[in-house]
């Protein structure tokens, strides 16, 4: 792009974020050679309207000469004709664009409690049942002291998923091991037994589970969209499990990206998108879980010196690999977004967990014959205490486990989650099938 249609582009970025209704110009841009259906399918999915503005504004300078000409030609098709005037003089509105109204907020209105002297005792308290009625005592028989002891009582619907539809949900596992010459990635031996245990463990837990193998990035990117397209309303959850090659990218939300196993990478928050509340319907206000079994980065950890009583040793192989590569640089970084769109909603990104099995920019551990540190421990803790805690619980008993073993006697581990769940999360387990109540 020419340099000075870029500095118009940028010097009116944020008037261009507000204003812009970016999914009227995608027929436009793909019809004009601008943009490829596979880069207007990743503005699609980069968020909220204001992410995806952000985004398209962000791609649109490297799309040369002819970019900026037919973008103020697609935004008088579509009648966004301000904007095109904005871009065409150069210069920022003289009125700055309005934000939508706030939402009118209804709250009900209590009527005032009667003054009354101390004579009229009983009837200021028939008038204060009459306004803040007390709750029905429960018809419920209390529970046993020793049931108390062995069963997980729920406080209040609020704070548990309900996770009692049979099945539970989809389970979509993607399991990258043989990888293409030209990719210049190593074949991941020892994934498949991670994948096979994941696959018993999630059909123990009432999902239905689907394995992928050896998936190009686009092919990866089809996968998840199909899962997205799919009627999930008479389910309860969703699991998506990566196993690949993994590198660091930019990020506005969660970091990482999975490589196909043709090379090229899908950032995490890509895979997050397809089915956050805004991509997904019959998901909103259920829990997504991501298991993320891929190197967050290039950076191995040698760890700190500590007393001997705060941790109990345990060693990794000699012959343990990583599954890194280095920072990526491609088109496919994200960039820092712009403020959000104001909401009457949940969220985008709740009900969405991400568990990784390393910190953001540091290898993660693989043996050859036992499959990844993460997996093998993430999968004996689900088989040892899914009936008793729940998830968030769990993945901190995977963290301190993971961060006990050295690879080589030297390299730690550090795996860690990136939480929006809103409630606790019990998974179901053959002995008992559904969610406590």
């Amino acid at each position: 792009m020419d340099p000075g249609h870029r500095s118009i582009l940028r010097r009116n970025r944020t008037n261009l974020v507000v204003g812009l209704k970016p999914s009227e110009l995608y027929d436009g841009l793909l019809e004009k050679g601008i943009f490829t259906q596979d880069m207007i399918d990743d503005i699609k999915i980069s968020g909220t309207r204001r992410d995806q503005a952000s985004t398209l504004l962000r791609d649109l300078e490297r799309r040369g000469s002819r970019a900026f000409p037919c973008f103020i030609q697609c935004l008088r098709e579509t009648e966004q004709h301000s904007l095109a005037e904005l871009l065409l003089d150069g210069q920022p509105p003289s009125q700055p664009l309005a934000a939508p109204p706030p939402l009118d907020i209804i709250r009900p209105v209590l009527p005032p409690l009667p003054l009354s002297s101390p004579l009229d005792r009983d009837r200021h308290e028939q008038d204060i049942a009459h306004v803040y009625p007390s709750p029905r005592p429960s018809t419920t028989p209390s529970p046993s002291p020793e049931r108390e002891h062995t069963k997980r009582i729920r406080k209040d619907s609020i704070q548990i998923y309900k996770m009692d539809a049979s099945p539970c949900g989809h389970c979509l596992i993607i399991n990258n091991v043989k990888f293409e010459p030209n990719a210049d990635l190593s074949n991941r031996t020892g994934s498949d037994v991670d994948c096979d245990k994941l696959e018993k463990r999630f059909k123990s837990l009432n999902f239905i589970v689907l394995v992928k193998t050896n998936l190009k990035h686009k092919q990866i990117r089809h996968e998840l969209s199909v899962l997205s397209k799919k009627d999930h309303s008479q389910f309860d959850c969703c699991v998506v499990v990566m196993l690949s090659h993994g590198t660091e990218v930019n990020h506005n939300r969660f970091p990482g990206a999975v490589h196909g196993v043709d090379g090229p990478a899908v950032p995490v928050q890509f895979i997050t998108n397809y089915l956050n509340g805004q991509h997904c319907p019959s998901l909103q206000g259920k829990p997504k879980l991501f298991f993320i079994q891929a190197c967050g980065g290039g950076e191995k950890d040698i760890g700190f010196e500590v007393s001997p009583d705060e941790v109990e040793p345990c060693m990794g192989g000699a012959d343990d690999q990583t599954d890194a590569m280095p920072m990526s640089s491609s088109s496919d970084s994200l960039s820092t977004s712009d403020e959000p769109d104001a909401r009457a909603t949940l969220p985008t990104p709740s009900d969405i967990l991400v568990s990784y099995s390393t910190f953001p920019g540091f290898v993660s551990w693989r043996d050859p014959l036992l499959g990844s540190w993460y997996v093998e421990i993430l999968d004996r803790i689900l088989e040892e205490s899914a009936g008793t805690y729940d998830l968030a619980t769990m993945l901190m008993i995977v963290n301190n486990e993971v961060s006990q073993n050295s690879a080589k006697g030297l390299y730690k581990q550090m795996p860690g989650s990136f939480n929006f769940l809103r409630k606790q999360l019990y998974f179901q387990t053959q002995s008992r099938g559904q969610t406590p109540a």
